[in-house]
């Protein structure tokens, strides 16, 4: 990077620390409550949910993870995590969302506890408190710094401690003081940066990879080259199938991985808590869905037009005319490099400091929501659940400041020991999904089984993860996505048959009763959630 491109990455992380701190402020003579620091107020507006949700979400997982995916064995399929959520995020605002909204919940272990047991609560706030720190947190600042180091540094990851300690830095100045209202309104701010970098990556990276140039010449170009890259459902002899086992995108364990994640979620869902009310709350997820409509353009497809770099005959790739050696046996010895490289070698000077400020954006954004969910669920689920029920308002945001550092310092020191030769996103996917079953379970029976017993969720809860851990290691020759879905379909037949058992057929007294209006939706929800329909459904059948 140039001094040009240094100094609007040091301009960025100034504006977004300023910026939190600001929007965070609270009057003078004022403290900050429990309900201002956790769920900032319960003021966002729609756009500010959308915004905030995306940015929560897309990470170095997705800009490193999912476009190695698309550079490795799995092409544009690897996209159906982006598509389906957007499918997803209409099913959660309609069917979840008011049950939520309705119980005035700050953390999704508190709807655990209202719907089954304190118990239950803190098993799954202790579980989640360990996935965020020792997997979500530490993957993220791994993968970010990685990114940096192949792109400012020497790639040989001389500097990943700095560019962890770095973007740890950047995270905590504004999130542990500003809480999730810091965190929300700089995502704002945040995703509008990432689109645009990412948007420039792609068009630089297309209009230079044929000779005579032009962002549709070299999307033809791509399609021609590689069409094998370029199909949603992979059969079942492509040798990226037991990671993407075909139909099952559709109709199968993918289901379990959305469903999971942006419903039950805190790291994700405690935006949309924090809405206005319902109807915010649901427009916020509708416009969330349509930004993951276009969030493979700028994740997976550079990661393909990298492979069609990689694959020409004399090994250089034409850069405003210029063969550029593409030197192999460096950026591509894994797939994860393959944006890193796009961005060092096609942004020109300048506009590279903007497109890394972006890339540090979707890292930054995720740390800093990551922190707050885990000192959102310390706090209210474990602290003041079992510690100091009285605690006031200041003792309670201390604490959750304390418990989102803490967090931060360990995944500090986990995040260099962290790698697979596999990619990683696909690793988090696989690992998250040995819990992610049970938990949707107890969940989806939860919500709409009022005959569902707390004895029948927390046996579904250790069932889940023994049934997991027996499919995965017993050496059964299936993919894991269809395990997940497996696993899902036999929690729930096991939380039935113990409910009946207990119960003999009756409801539960903590059953939750659902009325005829209540998932009714606003006609501006109803007609986006049409539209996010039928693109993906045109996506689908044109790339099938």
């Amino acid at each position: 990077m140039g001094t040009l491109d240094i100094i609007v990455f040091i301009v960025y992380a100034l504006v977004i620390i300023s910026l939190g701190l600001y929007m965070s402020r609270t009057k003078a003579g004022e403290e900050k409550t429990a309900e201002d620091y956790f769920l900032a107020g319960k003021s966002l507006p729609w756009w500010a949910i959308g915004a905030s949700l995306i940015a929560a979400n897309i990470s170095a997982e997705q800009m490193i993870g999912m476009s190695g995916q698309g550079f490795g064995g799995i092409g544009l399929a690897i996209a159906s995590y982006e598509f389906m959520a957007a499918v997803t995020l209409i099913i959660v605002a309609k069917y979840f969302m008011p049950i939520f909204i309705k119980k005035g919940l700050y953390t999704i272990p508190d709807f655990v506890e209202q719907r089954f047991s304190v118990q239950l609560k803190t098993i799954l706030a202790i579980f989640w408190i360990a996935l965020f720190t020792f997997i979500n947190l530490t993957t993220v600042l791994l993968l970010g710094s990685m990114a940096l180091d192949t792109i400012i540094g020497t790639g040989d990851g001389s500097y990943l401690m700095y560019g962890i300690l770095g973007l740890a830095f950047v995270a905590a100045a504004y999130s542990l003081y500003g809480g999730l209202a810091a965190v929300a309104w700089t995502d704002v701010l945040q995703v509008s940066l990432l689109i645009l970098g990412g948007l420039i990556t792609t068009y630089l990276a297309l209009d230079n990879v044929t000779p005579e140039g032009g962002v549709v010449n070299g999307l033809n170009h791509v399609l021609d080259t590689v069409p094998e890259k370029f199909h949603m459902i992979l059969d079942s002899e492509h040798p990226s199938f037991n990671e993407l086992p075909g139909i099952a995108v559709l109709v199968g364990g993918m289901w379990i991985a959305n469903l999971y994640y942006w419903g039950f979620n805190q790291y994700i869902i405690q935006r949309a808590l924090a809405a206005k009310d319902i109807g915010e709350a649901q427009k916020g997820l509708v416009f969330a869905g349509f930004l993951k409509l276009l969030i493979p353009l700028i994740v997976v497809i550079p990661g393909i037009v990298a492979y069609v770099y990689y694959m020409q005959p004399d090994g250089t790739a034409v850069v405003d005319g210029a063969q550029v050696a593409l030197a192999v046996d460096s950026p591509f010895a894994a797939n994860d490099n393959a944006y890193p490289w796009l961005i060092s070698t096609f942004i020109p000077s300048g506009i590279k400091g903007l497109v890394v400020a972006a890339l540090a954006a979707a890292i930054v954004s995720s740390l800093a929501s990551m922190m707050n969910s885990i000192s959102t669920i310390f706090t209210m689920d474990i602290y003041r659940e079992h510690f100091n029920p009285t605690a006031s308002e200041s003792q309670t945001v201390k604490v959750g400041r304390i418990a989102a550092a803490t967090a931060l310092v360990i995944a500090i020191i986990m995040a260099p020991l962290l790698s697979s030769g596999r990619g990683i996103f696909n690793v988090i996917q696989e690992y998250t999904g040995l819990v992610s079953p049970g938990i949707l379970a107890i969940f989806i029976l939860g919500l709409f089984w009022k005959k569902t017993t707390n004895r029948a969720a927390i046996l579904g809860a250790i069932g889940s993860i023994a049934m997991a851990l027996i499919f995965k290691f017993s050496g059964m020759d299936m993919p894991w996505m269809n395990q997940m879905g497996l696993v899902f379909l036999l929690t729930c037949g096991l939380m039935i048959l113990i409910s009946y058992l207990e119960t003999k057929g009756a409801d539960d007294p903590k059953g939750i009763p659902l009325t005829a209006g209540l998932f009714k939706t606003s006609q501006t929800f109803n007609i986006g959630a049409f539209v996010i329909l039928l693109l993906t459904a045109m996506i689908y059948a044109i790339f099938w």
